[in-house]
This record gives C-alpha cells, sequence and structure tokens, in this order.
C-alpha cells in the first residue's frame, strides 16, 4: 500500500496537475492562468502567515494555562502543509492548501485525522507503562503523580541492570 501511495504522490498527482492546468489555460488563456497561478502562491503566502500567527498564539495560550497544546500543534502541522500545498503551482494543491488553511476546513480534517490515528497514538501512550529519564547516564524511576500522594518522598534513583 505505500508503494501505491508514493505512486499517486509522485506521478499521478502532478499529471493531474498539468491537465488541469491545460484545460484552465485552453479556458482563460495562457497568460491569465500563469496570473492566476501567481496570485494564488501570493495568497497562500498571506494565509500561511496569518494562519500560522493565529496558530502560534493559541500555542502560547494552552501553554500558559498549563494545557497540552494538542489540538494546536496539530493545527500548525495542517497550516505548514496548507501553506506548502498553496505555493505549490497548481490548481489541486490550491484546493487542499485552501482547506487546510482555513479554521472551519481545517477543524474538520483535524477531526478527521484526530479519529483515524487517534487509538493508535492512545494505545501507544497507555502501553508503556513506566516512564524512564536517563541524564548523564544515570537513570531514574518517575512514580506518576495521579497514584501518590503529594506527601510521599519519591523513590531514590536505582541505576539499571546492564
Amino acid at each position: 500500500m505505500p508503494l501505491l501511495a508514493l505512486l499517486a504522490l509522485f506521478i499521478l498527482v502532478p499529471l493531474a496537475e498539468l491537465y488541469v492546468i491545460l484545460k484552465v489555460g485552453e479556458a482563460i488563456g495562457a497568460v491569465w492562468t500563469i496570473l492566476l497561478l501567481a496570485a494564488d502562491s501570493v495568497l497562500g503566502s498571506v494565509l500561511l502567515r496569518a494562519q500560522g500567527r493565529s496558530v502560534w498564539r493559541r500555542f502560547n495560550a494552552a501553554l500558559a494555562e498549563g494545557k497540552m497544546p494538542h489540538r494546536e500543534v496539530l493545527d500548525g502541522v495542517l497550516v505548514i502543509f496548507g501553506g506548502a500545498f498553496l505555493i505549490t503551482p497548481g490548481f489541486i494543491t490550491d484546493v487542499v492548501g485552501i482547506l487546510l488553511l482555513l479554521p472551519p476546513t481545517r477543524a474538520l480534517i483535524r477531526r478527521a485525522l484526530v479519529r483515524r490515528l487517534g487509538r493508535r497514538i492512545a494505545v501507544t501512550a497507555t502501553t508503556r507503562g513506566r516512564v524512564y529519564y536517563d541524564v548523564e547516564g544515570t537513570a531514574r524511576d518517575e512514580p506518576s503523580p495521579w497514584t501518590e500522594t503529594a506527601h510521599e518522598e519519591p523513590s531514590p534513583p536505582r541505576r539499571l541492570q546492564q
């Protein structure tokens, strides 16, 4: 399956883009087509800058409130991809880029991604057990803050068996 995805990404999408560009060129003329492609690249960079700033502000606000910025990080990734798609010449990628950059459609895409990938991420995160930190060759077993009371002393650092 990954081979087919790469085939579609690197061969079929550019061919489809060329076909659409040629059809638009036949309909409105070559000069207008080139101007339209240049204009939507400029629009893409403006939207990328504006939406990127908005996502960055929400990311910092979430951190300031002590929240984990899950949604903001995913929005940031989608905004970067949306800007890249809009800056790339072609009408198909422009549609995908606009969908990723506009907040209402980005929210729909984000929800679909979370639904699709959420189970895999949640299972990976919850099946790890204890967390170990390695600092300068030493490891320490960190207890969960939810299972021990605040007045208990943490266990002393242990050396890992080699």
